[in-house]
């Protein structure tokens, strides 16, 4: 048994050597493309719909995070902050603040549309009684709170007004460092 096993550690171990030298060999910027075009959009497939609170905030914080780590080889034991990370890749948005963008961009789609049965599913005008107890967050109330006024005054908003109000919206909320 003890002979078989030294002939397989040293086929992963130059399995490991190989994948490190790959990876030592794509340079900084192509990383953070690969992450970018490959990893992020699988996970903001329908983030348009998503209702974000302060804890899935952090969450895709700590997603986004650990996806840069892994793509720069950082381990938890070398005791970088996650700050000094973001500063050394140069990330100007952060992933939360870009579903933030994508919830108000999708919410002045919908919007702009005529009124039907699926603009006043997606606003919460249905009929019917209100649940017992507090109501959940809606996706509705996120947009009020980060825009800071009703639903209806959003809808007469033109084009470039609310393309400001999203702009102004993310870069309060975006947590990048200077």
């Amino acid at each position: 048994m003890g002979g078989h096993s030294r002939p397989l550690r040293c086929g992963s171990e130059r399995k490991k050597q190989n994948a490190s030298y790959i990876i030592n060999f794509i340079t900084k910027a192509t990383k953070i493309l690969l992450v970018q075009t490959l990893v992020f959009p699988i996970f903001l497939y329908a983030a348009e719909t998503w209702t974000l609170r302060e804890v899935e905030k952090t969450k895709i914080d700590a997603l986004e995070t650990w996806c840069w780590r892994r793509t720069l080889g950082v381990s938890w034991n070398e005791f970088r902050t996650n700050i000094s990370i973001i500063r050394e890749l140069d990330i100007k948005q952060r992933l939360s603040t870009l579903v933030h963008s994508r919830i108000l961009k999708f919410f002045r789609h919908v919007s702009r549309r005529h009124s039907n049965s699926i603009e006043r599913l997606v606003q919460g005008k249905l009929e019917g009684t209100r649940a017992r107890g507090r109501s959940p967050m809606r996706w509705t109330d996120q947009i009020k709170s980060s825009v800071g006024g009703p639903l209806h005054e959003c809808t007469t908003i033109c084009k470039q007004k609310w393309r400001m109000i999203v702009r102004r919206v993310t870069t309060a909320t975006n947590n990048v460092p200077p």
